[in-house]
């Protein structure tokens, strides 16, 4: 069993970040591990609080996994403050870990700031050079390349300018895009494009989490980018279709529901 990592912010009420992260790990068949960055207070209905834990602690969070442990790949999601991020990109430069999945976490759905804005530049120069694959939305890609993405020939130019930038495999979603739901992955020499039927749901918390954990999980398991994009997509689709109706507001995606549907259980 291959050993992933999620370096991230804890959800209070589990759909998202660190907890969406382990659920998914799981769900592949992969061990979970997690560094926290973040504490924040939210639920189905929005975002009402964070604090972030030290540099300090989150730098000892790592080195107390990679003294120890095999880490077959790195998924980084929420990382706020610009001494976060320089600890984060000391530790992974220190350590050297080949597959590490970005998912560049700015603002959560209910307009809540999880990335300093002051703290961009550094994500830009520290982190996504660092990047196997880099998992942004449009709105992350808009503010990372400083351009209108509002179709895919946009988010192709974004795809290519985000690779200039270092990262090796850019994956572009087109979620906030009208129609079906279209994602782009650049190779940094081809454009594949990946295409499936719009679910019409508002119970969507995490995806963003989960799809970059589940990229993370595969490329462990030794499935290419291409591959591992693929099942993703895949993995996400299945998760959203079958959305948990939990709470007042924006429920979380199924993560285990192919599993269960295995087992002849009902998880609904």
């Amino acid at each position: 069993m291959k050993h992933v990592l999620t370096i991230a912010g804890s959800d209070t009420c589990g759909g998202a970040g660190i907890q969406a992260d382990l659920k998914t790990f799981s769900a592949h068949g992969t061990y979970g591990m997690s560094v926290i960055t973040a504490v924040t207070v939210q639920n189905t209905q929005g975002v009402f609080g964070c604090q972030d834990i030290t540099p300090e602690i989150i730098g000892a969070q790592i080195d107390a996994i990679f003294d120890d442990i095999d880490v077959a790949a790195v998924k980084i999601g929420m990382v706020s403050q610009i001494d976060t991020i320089n600890t984060i990109a000391d530790r992974l430069e220190k350590y050297k870990p080949e597959k590490v999945v970005i998912d560049p976490v700015m603002v959560s759905k209910h307009g809540f700031d999880l990335l300093q804005p002051e703290a961009k530049d550094a994500l830009i120069k520290r982190l996504i050079p660092l990047a196997y694959v880099l998992t942004p939305n449009l709105p992350e890609a808009e503010v990372i390349t400083g351009m209108k993405i509002d179709n895919i020939e946009a988010m192709e130019k974004a795809a290519r300018k985000i690779h200039e930038m270092g990262a090796k495999n850019v994956f572009v979603k087109g979620g906030h895009l009208e129609n079906d739901a279209t994602d782009i992955l650049f190779d940094g020499e081809k454009i594949t494009m990946f295409k499936s039927e719009r679910i019409h749901t508002k119970n969507t918390h995490g995806t963003g989490c989960t799809i970059s954990s589940a990229i993370a999980a595969n490329l462990a398991n030794g499935m290419t980018v291409e591959e591992a994009v693929s099942s993703a997509k895949k993995y996400i689709t299945v998760a959203i279709e079958h959305s948990l109706d939990i709470g007042k507001g924006v429920g979380p995606t199924n993560h285990f529901y192919a599993l269960f549907e295995k087992a002849g259980l009902k998880y609904e």
